[in-house]
């Protein structure tokens, strides 16, 4: 049995070893948007922030009154989008398991550790926030042109999973609070595209450059500083 298992952790430490690499030459490669978009005009910016911590982000839209219209069906999910305090709308994506039953490290279980490796159920996660500026701890803003953070939405509106009616659909039951839902999403999560890879794509969409894997949080922060480049 102590053979069994010093050999299942070399596994581990090899496979670890192997992502570790891959992951960084992934850095050093650019991954260019498929459109590019002329620059913000000075005043006439859209600010989106991305927020990340040691294993996940989340994109957050400014509530202006064309965002709030746009994501209006989470009013009949039950979050309060009229409250004067909300200021933003935080959207991530990620696996069913480990997403919607791990609001915390100490909820973390080996079922939905196995589905984070393995192959899972994607969601959608939409959240309240109030006001930021972007100056906050793990909070990183990101100017857009108009058209480039309609791409941006629509990528978003895209990712969800639709009943017959068109309506997003909710995953009912599960929620970290109040002020949050969980919504069907399209597509699968792996340890290959996960969370942070959702994320890159959707800011490839708003015309930023990423590097061409982004499995952590810190692989993707990196790469956009080291890719960053005129976006025309």
């Amino acid at each position: 049995m102590r053979r069994w298992g010093r050999a299942l952790f070399a596994a581990g430490v090899a496979l670890a070893a192997s992502l570790t690499g891959l992951a960084l030459l992934a850095l050093a490669i650019p991954r260019a948007p498929e459109v590019r978009f002329p620059p913000p005009e000075a005043g006439n910016e859209r600010v989106v922030l991305l927020a990340a911590n040691p294993i996940h982000t989340d994109i957050l839209l400014p509530a202006t009154p064309d965002v709030l219209a746009r994501f209006a069906f989470l009013a009949g999910d039950g979050l309060p989008l009229d409250d004067p305090r909300v200021g933003a709308i935080a959207v991530g994506w990620g696996g069913r398991a480990f997403y919607t039953q791990t609001p915390e490290w100490r909820d973390l279980t080996v079922g939905a550790l196995w589905h984070s490796f393995t192959y899972d159920r994607s969601v959608l996660h939409l959240s309240l926030a109030p006001a930021l500026t972007g100056e906050e701890p793990g909070l990183r803003r990101l100017s857009l042109s108009e058209p480039a953070f309609q791409a941006l939405l629509r990528f978003i509106d895209a990712s969800f999973q639709r009943t017959p009616s068109g309506a997003p659909e909710i995953l009912p039951g599960f929620s970290y609070g109040p002020y949050d839902r969980f919504y069907e999403a399209r597509g699968g999560f792996n340890l290959l595209f996960g969370c942070n890879t959702w994320t890159a794509q959707a800011l490839r969409q708003a015309g930023l450059t990423t590097s061409l894997w982004s499995p952590l949080p810190p692989l993707l922060l990196w790469g956009l500083d080291w890719h960053e480049e005129p976006l025309f």
